[in-house]
């Protein structure tokens, strides 16, 4: 396994000439929406589930998709977690305090307390970083502008692990419940890192996978890097990890990206692209530029993942599918 070289490198190699803010409706989730001219337009990821369980094969019965239901709960109905200014609805009878602002002498130690905190609310890593407003979304999925106001300038990005033993029944439905456990925990966590920061009197944006893009933030913020297969994959637990964030004018001080020798790895390791049941991931052994979907924004230097033939193959699959989490090295060394 690679060793962990701690220079700063540069995190994310971008192409000024052609790398434009991306739009959230032009991700695979978004083109599904909005996109007519997608083969997948207003196809849902479910839409043949009745079909798949009641074939009733093991991992594909209707147990099993309960359970995936069930494990979505939180982050489909918990909206208060993704609310810029806060929930004013509390399923409490006691009258909500806010004390006077808490005055930050020390940036590092803030940022520790932080760490600290995120750690105690079920993130098993942060990192911080100043907010990169190249990675942005320019529209959220309503086709709203999307604009961050003057005053945030740092993000907390906070990483969720997900069990790699369910993971390993790729693609069936039992690998679906941990991941979908995975962004109700991320829900949970940036819910409750939001309301911290409101409480020591600062502002805070929580989010998912909404109003920004996770992978770049998160290796700005040191924790990890881009790999062959499109996520981000840590030292400590590869990809087999969610990505949440908060954006804050809480005074913080920042984290370096680092040089764990994950992409130099991936150059060689071919793994995830020779597993992948659709040849969505790249076998090249550089990474480039180059496109290969509509739902790949431009300018990014990485192995561009096909996530449209990804998500074509959830649909028939009933589910998401975790094989090149589940088969990466970095996640099997853990």
């Amino acid at each position: 396994m690679p060793t962990e070289d701690k220079k700063p490198i540069l995190p994310v190699e971008v192409d000024r000439d052609t790398y434009r803010r991306f739009d959230q409706r032009k991700n695979v989730f978004g083109r599904m929406l909005h996109d007519t001219g997608a083969d997948f337009h207003k196809v849902g990821m479910y839409d043949l589930v009745k079909e798949i369980i009641g074939e009733d094969v093991e991992g594909y019965t209707h147990m099993d998709f309960a359970r995936v239901r069930g494990a979505w709960a939180v982050y489909n109905h918990f909206h208060q977690a993704f609310c810029r200014e806060g929930s004013t609805e509390a399923n409490t009878v006691m009258e909500e305090v806010i004390p006077d602002r808490y005055e930050v002498e020390d940036k590092k130690k803030m940022s520790q307390q932080v760490k600290e905190t995120a750690g105690i609310y079920g993130a098993c890593k942060t990192g911080i970083t100043k907010i990169n407003h190249d990675w942005i979304y320019t529209h959220d999925m309503d086709g709203k502008p999307i604009h961050i106001p003057e005053g945030y300038k740092n993000a907390i990005v906070m990483l969720i692990k997900i069990d790699k033993e369910p993971l390993t029944a790729s693609p069936s439905m039992v690998a679906g419940t941990e991941n979908a456990l995975g962004y109700s925990r991320m829900a949970f966590v940036i819910g409750c890192m939001a309301q911290f920061i409101r409480t020591l009197g600062y502002k805070a944006i929580p989010m998912g996978n909404d109003t920004a893009l996770s992978i770049p933030l998160a290796v700005e913020a040191g924790l990890g890097e881009m790999g062959r297969n499109g996520l981000l994959i840590t030292p400590e637990y590869g990809p087999a990890v969610k990505i949440c964030k908060v954006f804050t004018d809480l005074p913080l001080d920042h984290d370096e990206p680092r040089d764990h020798g994950i992409a130099r790895y991936c150059k060689g390791c071919k793994r995830c692209a020779d597993t992948c049941e659709v040849d969505a991931i790249s076998s090249e052994d550089e990474p480039s530029y180059r496109t290969v979907s509509e739902s790949n924004n431009s300018g990014i230097k990485r192995w561009a993942v096909d996530v449209d033939r990804c998500y074509k193959f959830w649909v028939g699959n009933g589910g998401d599918c975790s094989t090149c989490i589940s088969e990466c090295i970095f996640t099997k060394s853990h």
